[in-house]
């Protein structure tokens, strides 16, 4: 069974990368690159590099800067880079300064936005004067710094979800930059703080979107203000969708196509509508399900070995919560993170950016993490002092511990095999990116390869993670574990794991679809970030289920939880810290 297992999450794995690999490219036709230089700092960006069939020195082909926004890496402009490269255009898909795979400290040199479009001008198959820029959120930012600072190095922009006159990008006027598209969603969670408007719908009569349209009146969706052949051509567009969602969007990528095939030249002529990124998402959402069964098959192979075989146990009768008092346990349970989310993160802002924690939201992450943790063990000792204990449970009943003289060599076993096991997966990551140039992802959430800063960081972060799955997994094993089947054991687990972000989300964003605001206006940074928490705590559920039915324990699943998730959270965050 274990083998089957193996082989079927290789064949996804597989399968999963070639379509991936084959939108990207185009069927091979595109040549995409993983591409390094150095900045005039001496510091290496990164970037993927989409060089179309046709782009020589010869024949250079027109050229489009993308960029990212906060927290993100260069993958999330897939859907733009693959469009815009399938029309001809070479497309510099940026990893800002201090995400992904350019060096830290994240904010640094206009967010890398200059460098990089020195780069892409550099190139011989680029025709440097007929050059767009396009970039989503805070990468709007960074392309609007980088045409402040080469003026004639440019000739249209495009930000999505993004404003001028912020973190060093001018205000725009009727005629800077030159031929601007604003791509601003009807449900962004960010128009107040973009441009003044609280309310999203509200953006066209703000007064500083008029001004950088040069009108008195509300801006009109999809009309034309200005000129393309003087520069100084205006467009504004309001997909129905959220923030995150622009770079998921087949109308907001479809306006960024657009507005560059209008205001350059040299583009393969395709509708904005013939669009095909998405399947390059679902490849990527196949092959992070074959990653997760992948965990779940070796993991199987190795307690079949000598070696893990004293791991394997027999799961003693449940003396947890029963009736009611398990409902109220469970609800608790689902509960408590998610409404302490926003609350206890903020502490994290008290422990300064350093070599030893160099990521400000991981920082918060874990600030948020210890803190559930502690509050959840109390919780389960008070449940076990008045209950459990009155029950005859003890720690082996918890799966803490197996038995006496055993536990010691249980938990150093126990580590060595999530150590295994995470490495199985993240060799096929790096297999996947270096044979396919793809990652494991899906829309906000993505499993990436780290960098040596970010192997660092793994390294300051991980052992609080493990801490708080510990406490996670003794409460599910021995408070809210009931008998049962395997199947119905998991989905339980799962269940509990994320219905509590589900509930944060759906607070947050229903009256924003409403046409009103978040409900809590000042996190919206947060209300995104959530999103995460649910792959990230189904999967950990998925784990903890499989592997606590396996062992009996709470040891193995609590440190492939906690190896994990640092791995995906530092991986895909923001390192601040760049000394």
């Amino acid at each position: 069974m274990a083998k089957n297992a193996l082989l079927g999450a290789l064949a996804l794995i597989f399968v999963g990368d070639v379509l991936a690999w084959s939108v990207q490219t185009d069927l091979g036709a595109i040549d995409v690159q993983d591409v390094r230089w150095q900045d005039g700092d001496g510091k290496t960006l990164s970037a993927l590099l989409y060089v179309p069939p046709g782009a020589t020195a010869e024949s250079p082909a027109p050229g489009v800067l993308a960029v990212h926004g906060y927290i993100n890496s260069r993958e999330t402009q897939d859907g733009f880079a693959i469009e815009l490269a399938r029309r001809g255009f070479v497309v510099l898909a940026l990893d800002q300064t201090g995400h992904g795979f350019s060096d830290p400290p994240a904010f640094r040199a206009g967010f890398g936005g200059p460098a990089g479009l020195s780069y892409l001008r550099s190139l011989d198959f680029v025709d440097g004067d007929n050059v767009g820029l396009e970039g989503h959120s805070m990468g709007g930012w960074a392309v609007l710094i980088a045409a402040a600072g080469a003026p004639d190095d440019y000739r249209a922009v495009v930000i999505e979800g993004s404003s001028t006159g912020s973190s060093g990008a001018p205000d725009a006027t009727d005629d800077w930059p030159r031929n601007l598209a604003v791509v601003f969603s009807k449900y962004d969670e960010f128009s107040g703080g973009m441009w003044g408007s609280p309310v999203a719908a509200d953006v066209p009569a703000s007064e500083k979107l008029r001004a950088a349209f040069g009108t008195d009146a509300p801006v009109e969706p999809g009309r034309i203000y200005g000129s393309v052949d003087d520069g100084t051509a205006r467009i504004f567009w309001q997909p129905p969708v959220t923030h995150p969602a622009d770079h998921f969007s087949t109308r907001a990528i479809g306006h960024a196509i657009e507005w560059l095939q209008t205001t350059l030249d040299g583009e393969r002529p395709l509708p904005a509508s013939d669009q095909v990124w998405y399947w390059k998402e679902v490849g990527n959402l196949i092959a992070l399900l074959g990653m997760v069964l992948l965990i779940l098959a070796v993991g199987d192979l190795l307690l079949d070995t000598p070696f893990f075989r004293p791991l394997v146990r027999e799961v003693p009768p449940s003396k947890g919560a029963t009736g009611a008092a398990w409902w109220g346990a469970a609800f608790l349970f689902a509960v408590l993170p998610a409404v302490t989310l926003f609350p206890f993160k903020d502490l994290g802002g008290s422990i300064p950016v350093s070599a030893l924690f160099p990521q400000a939201i991981t920082t918060h992450v874990m600030a948020w993490a210890v803190l559930v943790g502690v509050l959840s063990a109390v919780l389960f000792g008070v449940w076990h002092l008045r209950v459990g204990r009155r029950q005859g449970a003890t720690w082996r009943d918890y799966g803490v511990t197996v038995g006496k003289g055993q536990t010691a060599t249980h938990v150093a076993r126990s580590l060595l095999l999530a150590l295994l096991v995470v490495g199985a997966a993240y060799v096929s990551l790096l297999v996947s990116s270096a044979v396919f140039t793809v990652d494991y992802r899906f829309w906000v959430f993505a499993v990436k390869p780290m960098g040596a800063h970010h192997g660092r960081a793994w390294l300051s972060y991980v052992v609080p993670f493990v801490l708080f799955f510990l406490v996670y997994g003794v409460v599910l094993f021995g408070q809210l574990r009931r008998d049962g089947s395997a199947a119905t054991s998991t989905l339980r687990t799962m269940a509990v794991s994320i219905l509590g972000f589900v509930g944060l989300i759906a607070f947050q964003y229903t009256p924003l679809f409403l046409g009103g605001t978040l409900a809590i206006p000042g996190e919206a940074l947060w209300s995104i970030i959530a999103f995460q928490f649910v792959p990230i705590m189904a999967i950990v559920g998925l784990v903890t289920a499989h592997f606590q039915r396996r062992t009996a324990s709470v040891w193995p699943a609590a440190f492939l939880s906690g190896f994990l998730v640092t791995w995906i959270v530092v991986a895909s965050q923001a390192t601040h810290y760049g000394g």
